[in-house]
């Protein structure tokens, strides 16, 4: 009995990993099911918050919301149990307790705990807004584009320089709204009121989209609100060349990669 149970789990687990799936037929079916029931959920929520398609299609929506919940429902519970079949997730329980706690398995419990909220409550706005992480279940399909798989690859070999970058445009905003507070404060006391509302004046200022709605009029204010727009342009362009970097070096690695086979029998020479 046991081994039955086993070898039924290894193969759902098979079946809803298409990666380390054998049986790539029904891996493949599922997954394309799941990837459709997705998008359309993503465009139903979109949907949804047109009046007119809310009164006309009410109850398509909500039959949808039901059939949705209840597939989605159906995959969570069946990943938890096949999980331990992944060697990160070996222990029947402290392995189950890391994979609900992991980012896919949370968005994927987020996607249908609003659901069950609303059995026993009111729908809350709070509520609503959780359902947007249907939406973010779209992240799956990136598992089957090579271009999504690329950048993931390159952010994660370029992390650390990417975060050095981003700490020296945070650093600079902060350096660049304090001056123009004690710049600006006295002059505009109700719109530079603090620090934290001065910066975001500097991220206006710094990527340069300028929303008009805070704008220095003292020389001085003018003056460092240029500067800032150029220092902007400058670092915002150092997160810009080290993806650039990587992208020509996972390019270039994976062009020297590619085996060379023989044009009569195919086989890799």
């Amino acid at each position: 009995m046991t081994s039955s149970r086993h070898s039924t789990r290894l193969i759902l687990y098979r079946i809803l990993e298409t990666s380390t799936s054998k049986r790539r037929g029904v891996s493949l079916v599922f997954n394309v099911i799941l990837v459709t029931i997705i998008t359309l959920n993503a465009i139903a929520i979109i949907l949804h918050t047109v009046p007119d398609y809310n009164r006309q299609y009410a109850q398509l929506f909500i039959d949808f919301e039901l059939f949705s919940v209840g597939f989605f429902t159906v995959e969570y519970l069946l990943r938890i149990w096949v999980c331990v079949e992944d060697s990160r997730y070996r222990h029947w329980f402290w392995g189950r307790l890391r994979y609900v706690t992991s980012v896919s398995a949370l968005i994927d419990m987020l996607a249908i705990f609003p659901f069950y909220f609303t059995l026993f409550t009111t729908d809350l706005a709070v509520v609503r807004i959780l359902r947007l992480f249907r939406i973010f279940r779209l992240f799956r399909i990136t598992r089957y584009v090579r271009a999504v798989q690329l950048i993931r690859d390159v952010v994660n070999d370029k992390k650390e320089e990417l975060i050095l970058s981003m700490a020296f445009v945070l650093f600079a905003l902060v350096i660049i709204s304090s001056l123009m507070y004690y710049v600006e404060h006295s002059a505009q006391p109700a719109q530079f009121s603090s620090i934290p509302a001065t910066m975001w004046w500097g991220v206006n200022a710094m990527t340069t989209v300028g929303y008009g709605d805070m704008h220095p009029i003292t020389p001085l204010g003018k003056l460092l609100g240029g500067l800032a727009a150029i220092a902007g342009i400058s670092l915002f362009a150092l997160p810009t060349g080290i993806l650039v970097s990587g992208f020509t070096e996972h390019i270039r690695n994976q062009k020297g990669h590619i085996p060379k086979r023989c044009p009569h029998c195919g086989r890799e020479l």
